[in-house]
């Protein structure tokens, strides 16, 4: 029940984030899921994407530096209070947060959240006891 993220270390200048992007198009690679954290001198650019391994052989035969990590996504009610009530699951089993983001699907009235959890495998179990519902890798490429 773990998706497949890679991340993209990308010089913080105009020009690498459309090449990255680019690389995708070419390759027919569809993106779900995107974050970009900067620092003065580089970014990190976390992709949720529909062919992770080609993604990432892909971005490297073109000179990128990359990283493949497993990442939590949960659908939660996209309302006030949808991602508190989450959030306060973890907390009580004292899972802290690496870092998250989120998006909206194409299901009425959800969202998604991709997690980088301290505990991945304990959040798993968590989650599913609070009756959450936890995407499926097969299943994030269609939202």
């Amino acid at each position: 029940m773990l998706i497949k993220q890679i991340s993209v270390f990308i010089e913080n200048q105009s020009g690498p984030l459309a090449e990255v992007c680019e690389i995708l198009h070419q390759n027919e690679i569809d993106i779900i899921a995107l974050s970009l954290a900067d620092t003065s001198d580089f970014g990190i650019l976390r992709l949720i994407v529909d062919k992770p391994e080609l993604t990432q052989s892909t971005l490297r035969e073109q000179g990128f530096i990359t990283k493949s990590a497993d990442v939590l996504a949960v659908s939660m009610a996209d309302k006030p209070g949808g991602l508190s009530s989450i959030l306060q699951t973890l907390n009580k089993e004292n899972i802290s947060i690496d870092y998250m983001y989120a998006f909206v699907g194409k299901q009425d009235g959800s969202a998604v959240v991709v997690f980088s959890l301290s505990d991945l495998e304990k959040a798993l179990l968590v989650l599913k006891e609070d009756n959450r519902t936890i995407i499926n890798p097969r299943d994030i490429y269609s939202l």
